[in-house]
């Protein structure tokens, strides 16, 4: 990867030219290719999204009760999603890392992935503000705020919901496995309801994992 493609690369998914290079650099710096890794973008980035969503939802959404919308923010915010979104404008292919992580396929996952979208939302509040944040964030997340509510609901919310509409006792969520090397683990994690079943899953968080196992549980029993 050059420098200068790289840039090129920047300046077209944030229609923004970039001021400050090494703030994108960084952001697609991951861990296991030295200190200057993009965690305190991601930490930045993730609250800029977090925000510029709920605004344009409260905005777009003025008859929404806070049920609803907080619904839509959860899933529009989710790791699933920022990877998502991260594959579909090829963010894999710029992230530095070290020959291990490479090797072991962390250039494809979805956590690295929605990680390093969260950092370069983060670099583009730094270098260019709240408004040019905002326009990125809208021009790669708009199809998706478009959804109907259910469409991007939660499936732990979801699930959660029908056991309850149902009579049904509380998921339980259990880690069965981890596997694999430090910087790319995964894990399986079980959801059951009592007299109901289990569904299991595995992706690169706990949290992931549960995600998916609710989803799946909710395809297969409801």
């Amino acid at each position: 990867m050059s420098r200068l493609n790289f840039l090129d690369w920047i300046a077209e998914v944030t229609d923004q030219k970039p001021v400050t290079p090494d703030l994108y650099i960084r952001a697609t710096t991951h861990g296991s290719h030295g200190d200057n890794d993009y965690q305190r973008l991601e930490f930045l980035g993730d609250r800029v999204l977090g925000l510029v969503i709920a605004d344009h939802l409260y905005q777009r959404y003025p008859e929404e009760p806070e049920g609803q919308l907080s619904q839509r923010l959860n899933g529009l915010v989710s790791g699933s999603v920022c990877g998502a979104v991260a594959k579909h404008i090829g963010v894999g292919e710029y992230i530095l890392m070290g020959k291990q992580a490479r090797d072991d396929g962390a250039r494809h996952s979805i956590k690295v992935l929605g990680d390093v979208m969260e950092s370069l939302i983060g670099a583009v509040y730094l270098d260019h503000g709240m408004d040019a944040a905002q326009s990125f964030i809208l021009c790669h997340w708009e199809s998706r705020v478009s959804a109907k509510v259910g469409d991007v609901r939660h499936p732990k919310s979801a699930l959660q919901e029908w056991a309850a509409s149902n009579r049904r006792k509380t998921p339980e969520y259990d880690l069965v496995e981890k596997t694999g090397p430090h910087h790319d683990l995964k894990f399986t994690v079980s959801v059951r309801i009592s007299n109901i079943g289990e569904a299991k899953a595995t992706a690169s968080s706990i949290q992931a994992a549960e995600t998916e196992a609710a989803k799946k549980f909710l395809e297969k029993f409801t």
